[in-house]
């Protein structure tokens, strides 16, 4: 397929949700070492009550086996709510729409577990106000300059110290909210895109990484990826994650 081919399959392709299957083929992510579903799925299995944070569609809270008594999540981009909706209410989960950065509509100590895979700007003192005494926060967060190969690409060159996304400044911040931590874990994971549409398809719906992104407006730098990535065989890039437990 021509480059323009390949572009205009990926404007046109559902970026809904959050799943990645569209990639398949087209693009690789290295996982971090520890396995968040995994260890996700145990710890719910164990809570009598639950919170997910900026859920997406509820993707990754699906693939739990077994839910506790209560299980609640949030999400403030309503298209991904109501996909939440589809798939976790059959299930007697409990969709909640919070706008980003509001405060979380539930009374204090109302969850044993906390969690979150990617919240867009954690807030710990909702998060340490709805857990009970005793309870826990679970979270795989992004890391600093994630991907920031990929972003410097169609924007010049970028800060690299992108303060809130530092894990040292986030477990400060959950401290300050009367959190202790219990792990801190960090990986650097390779990315690789092997044509062109797969990263229009990651830049719909990543929208941080390139603000404003359209195809439109960068479509001489998307020709210069694709001869790239035909040059080269991949358009290599760098995740950063942060595996964080914290308790109250």
């Amino acid at each position: 397929m021509s480059a323009d081919d390949l572009i205009d399959e990926a404007a046109a392709a559902d970026v809904s949700g959050w799943n990645f299957d569209w990639l398949t083929g087209r693009a690789t992510e290295e996982r971090p070492p520890w396995g968040y579903a995994r260890l996700l799925a145990a710890r719910l299995s164990e809570a009598e009550s639950a919170l997910d944070l900026d859920t997406g569609g509820g993707e990754v809270v699906a693939a739990a086996p077994a839910f506790p008594p209560r299980m609640v999540v949030t999400e403030g981009w309503p298209p991904n709510a109501e996909r939440a909706r589809r798939l976790l209410t059959p299930r007697g989960a409990e969709v909640v729409e919070v706008p980003q950065g509001d405060p979380l509509p539930f009374p204090d100590a109302s969850f044993d577990l906390v969690t979150s895979r990617h919240p867009v700007r954690p807030d710990w003192t909702e998060t340490a106000r709805v857990l009970k005494p005793g309870g826990t926060y679970f979270a795989q967060h992004v890391g600093p300059a994630s991907v920031i190969e990929l972003s410097e690409w169609f924007l010049g060159p970028l800060p690299r110290d992108r303060d809130f996304r530092d894990p040292e400044r986030e477990t400060a911040a959950a401290r300050e909210a009367g959190l202790h931590i219990v792990d801190l874990r960090t990986a650097r994971c390779r990315i690789e895109f092997l044509d062109v549409g797969a990263v229009v398809y990651i830049l719909r719906k990543c929208v941080w990484w390139v603000p404003e992104f359209s195809v439109d407006r960068y479509r001489e730098a998307l020709h210069r990826m694709d001869a790239h990535i035909r040059a080269r065989g991949a358009f290599v890039t760098h995740s950063t994650r942060t595996l964080i437990e914290a308790a109250r």
